[in-house]
């Protein structure tokens, strides 16, 4: 017969009991993931070169989230009260925490959200990301925009400015598959739909800003990320730009 000690001490019994806890406690990580992923929410437009990224980086981390449409005419009391500053989107909502700002936003779901990491882990590297990720909204963004919105001489210097800016990029990329290296990363994230846009920018305004032979690296670049599966459902492309800006226009 079995002492009670024996039973007490027994192997199966042990690992049985230990199984069971882990099973509890694996139940218990994943009703709190639960709740943490349920209560993700995004602030958005469809469109947007800035929203693209907030929604890419968060299927590339399997976070479950709500996607709320934004009417930028009629902006939402909910936009308005997260982001009461510059009342714009993106914003990204974690329960009662909202963050503003797209890079700043990636950088939290990055920090949160340990899967599948965006950034280098190297301090020098993560720091070159940061610049260039900040080089690409503050002088290719900005500059193509400001080409699109103006004329004559101003719009000229715009154009050279966007194309100067474009052929670092290009540099950039040259010998890469993606700029986070072999696999996709945070600038491949911030530089996301820019070609798309700035062919919608070229047709829509009837200027020359992206020269595939010249910008062939950036070129092949962008023809691969656009193949990635999350990228390629919902990347605004050429088409659906001037779609959307010729119904705006039509409708005034």
């Amino acid at each position: 017969m079995m002492h009670c000690f024996d039973m007490l001490y027994s192997p199966t019994l042990l690992e049985t009991q230990y199984q069971s806890n882990e099973l509890q406690r694996e139940t218990q990580r994943d009703a709190y993931e639960f709740r943490k992923l349920g209560e993700v929410k995004v602030l958005g437009a469809s469109l947007s070169i800035f929203c693209c990224r907030i929604e890419w980086a968060l299927k590339h981390k399997g976070i479950t989230y709500e996607y709320i449409e934004e009417d930028l005419r009629n902006k939402s009391t909910l936009l308005l009260k997260s982001n009461p500053v510059h009342k714009k989107i993106p914003v990204l909502l974690h329960g009662d925490k909202p963050v503003a700002e797209s890079l700043i936003i990636l950088e939290y779901i990055d920090e949160t959200w340990r899967e599948n990491p965006l950034m280098p882990d190297d301090p020098s590297e993560k720091a070159m990301v940061r610049f260039w990720a900040k080089y690409v909204d503050e002088k290719c963004v900005i500059s193509a925009w400001t080409a699109s919105r103006t004329k004559g001489h101003e719009q000229e210097k715009a154009i050279e400015s966007t194309q100067e800016s474009l052929k670092l990029l290009n540099k950039l990329i040259e010998g890469k598959t993606f700029f986070g290296g072999e696999t996709m990363g945070f600038l491949d994230l911030v530089v996301g739909s820019l070609p798309n846009w700035i062919k919608f920018i070229e047709e829509f305004v009837g200027i020359k800003l992206f020269d595939t032979k010249e910008l062939s690296f950036l070129h092949e670049w962008a023809q691969r990320f656009t193949e990635i599966p999350i990228i390629k459902e919902s990347i605004p492309m050429k088409e659906d730009l001037l779609n959307y800006f010729r119904a705006q226009q039509n409708a005034k």
